[in-house]
This record gives structure tokens, sequence and C-alpha cells, in this order.
């Protein structure tokens, strides 16, 4: 029962980190906090899209906030998240590499580009 619980858990994390917009957001803050209108130039696209996934990742507590004047400051609540999200760089990096070598088999070239010797 404990495992479903963290299975279930371990979900809606993925289903808030499940769109470009919400990764982008959340690089755009790995240098630090960031407004609304920050974040619509950096990560290009309208404020309400912007509002809409910040609202995602508030409610799945990757972002605090804080109010200045009229102004909102994002910021990563949790910084262990880009742990999270260069493995998933990295993961997929190491696949485009598997996929390259395939491809390379497949079409008799070597990872260095040239003709493998055929007798």
């Amino acid at each position: 029962m404990m495992n479903q619980q963290i299975h279930i858990y371990k979900a809606n994390i993925f289903k808030a980190l499940a769109h470009p917009v919400r990764l982008s957001i959340l690089d755009s803050l790995r240098g630090g906090e960031q407004t609304v209108t920050s974040l619509q130039r950096l990560v290009g696209a309208e404020q309400a899209t912007i509002s809409q996934h910040l609202k995602v990742l508030h409610q799945a507590h990757f972002l605090a906030s804080r109010k200045e004047g009229t102004q909102v400051f994002y910021r990563t609540e949790d910084p262990q998240v880009y742990l999270f999200l260069d493995l998933g760089r990295t993961v997929y990096e190491h696949q485009l590499v598997r996929q390259r070598e395939k491809i390379d088999v497949q079409t008799g070239l070597t990872t260095e580009g040239s003709e493998t010797d055929k007798p």
C-alpha cells in the first residue's frame, strides 16, 4: 500500500513537470527569482500561459513566491528539482548517442563517420 502511495505521488510530480513551458519556467528560474513579465520574455509565451503554468508548478510545490508592491516574484522552492531535470537531460543525451550508434551500424558507418571495413 505504501508503494502505491509513493507511485501516485511520483506520478503527480511527473504530471506537474510534463509540459515544455513548465520546464522552461524552471530553467529560467535557475538564476534566481523572476516576475511573470520577465518569465514571459524569457520563456517566450503569453502572460496568461505563464500564469497558468506557474499555478501548476506552485500547487505542486516546485515554486515559492513573494509579493513586492504590485509584482509577484517566483523562485524555485526546492533546488533539488534541478538534479532531476539535469538527469533527464543526461538520459536524453545518452539516448541520442545510442540512436546514433544504431544508425551508424545500420548504414555501415563507425562512430567516427568513416565506412567500416567490408570483406
